[in-house]
């Protein structure tokens, strides 16, 4: 059965494969998507998450496929990421599920959102599905409910975390494909990511939930959990899996 779908993107540092495989997965699927981004502006590719010779410093790998470039560079093309609508304007009674994606610029403008935080708060007190990639589910770790006593949503549960060992150390830019007067990004520069992850979702879960952070996690052997209603991907090795659990899910 087809389900509405809210997927929230940045419009600061998105990670191309981040979106594409969850898009690619639930369209496949049969499912309808509406994109937002708090501008309702088309979340723009980080530069090198558009480049197949791109070598993660920390994995020092290349972690962007040929296959994947190409991809995305497709869905550019297509316009199909052209009109999204704003989050302050999207209302969690018109969609079934909701899908948060990754890439740096999350932490600028998709987890500490509070926007962002009510969406997820009433998802979860709706009992609906709840999908998160990479550095976007730290947006979990500060959705609370009153019947959680005030603790995170992720509270007792397991979920993946971006690993403490993959976070950048140096001076990270924000570069974007297809910048415009009115879709610009951000010029500003941050010493490694906004926050350590894997730190504050530890913390959200609590001493009877587990965060798998696994830095061994490849292609082959992606970082994807379920633990109802969430359904966490670790980063954008585990793009393509994440997409395609939660359609497995949404078919379940």
């Amino acid at each position: 059965m087809s389900k509405k779908v809210l997927i929230l993107a940045s419009n600061y540092g998105l990670w191309a494969e981040e979106l594409q495989g969850p898009w690619d997965a639930l369209t496949k699927a049969g499912h309808e998507l509406t994109l937002a981004t708090r501008m309702g502006k088309t979340p723009l590719p980080l530069l090198f998450s558009e480049d197949a010779d791109f070598v993660d410093p920390q994995q020092g790998a290349k972690v962007n496929t040929p296959e994947v470039v190409a991809r995305v560079k497709e869905l550019y093309a297509s316009g199909d990421w052209d009109h999204p609508i704003k989050i302050d304007d999207a209302n969690m009674d018109d969609y079934d599920v909701l899908v948060l994606v990754g890439g740096p610029g999350a932490p600028l403008d998709i987890t500490g959102n509070p926007a962002v935080h009510r969406l997820a708060e009433k998802a979860f007190t709706d009992d609906k599905i709840i999908g998160a990639m990479c550095y976007a589910i730290g947006a979990l770790v500060w959705a609370r409910v009153p019947d959680n006593h005030g603790k995170s949503v992720l509270w007792g549960k397991t979920v993946v975390a971006h690993p403490r060992e993959w976070d950048f150390t140096g001076d990270l830019p924000y570069p974007l494909v297809g910048t415009t007067p009115d879709n610009p990004g951000t010029d500003i520069m941050t010493p490694g990511f906004v926050y350590p992850l894997a730190v504050i979702v530890e913390d959200a879960v609590g001493p009877e939930g587990t965060v798998v952070s696994d830095p061994h996690t490849t292609r082959e052997a992606p970082g994807v959990i379920y633990d109802h209603p969430f359904v966490t991907g670790l980063s954008v090795e585990s793009s393509s899996a994440f997409g395609y659990k939660l359609a497995a899910v949404l078919a379940d």
